[in-house]
């Protein structure tokens, strides 16, 4: 009789600090989802800063423009969109990389960044043929900076584009 006792009492207690572990997660997961705005920028709990400028397109879709995390800023893939007109500049592939990285300079520039701090970009073009001049562009306003790079060449991009640039830039110098 004892014995069931015990056994009882133990599930019990187990039971108890479950209960209480399940509750405290809970209340941290929906902590760390609040954010606080702070112009253009906004920071969650859990330390994810979120970079926003008008002098780049807005996100259209669930994404945005930058997020600082771990030191680092994450920049979204950008086409070449002019931020003024919501249009898809015209004229070839030289023309849409400068749009492009115009695009990224700002954002990178809202977090108060240089093309010095960028450590890592990833194109993606939809034709072989643009790579050359590309990367004519792409040098030229890199200048000195050699951050690492990956160029993939794929069937289509977002609204038809030629081009898409992805950045990552360290924060902390």
């Amino acid at each position: 009789m004892r014995g069931a006792q015990l056994r009882w009492m133990g599930l019990a207690v187990i039971l108890g600090f479950s209960t209480g572990v399940l509750a405290q997660t809970k209340t941290t997961e929906t902590k760390k989802t609040e954010s606080k705005p702070a112009s253009g920028k906004s920071e969650t709990a859990s330390g994810l800063k979120y970079v926003a400028t008008d002098d780049a397109p807005k996100a259209i879709r669930p994404y945005s423009q930058g997020v600082v995390a771990g030191g680092l800023l994450f920049c979204a893939g950008q086409i070449p969109i002019d931020p003024k007109t919501g249009e898809l500049v015209t004229g070839g592939i030289e023309p849409a990389t400068e749009r492009v990285l115009d695009n990224l300079e700002a954002v990178r520039e809202a977090e108060g960044l240089i093309f010095a701090d960028v450590v890592k970009t990833t194109v993606y073009l939809t034709k072989s043929e643009d790579f050359q001049p590309m990367n004519g562009v792409y040098g030229r306003r890199m200048g000195d900076s050699k951050p690492a790079r990956a160029t993939v060449f794929v069937a289509g991009l977002p609204r038809n584009s030629p081009i898409e640039i992805e950045l990552i830039a360290r924060t902390k110098r």
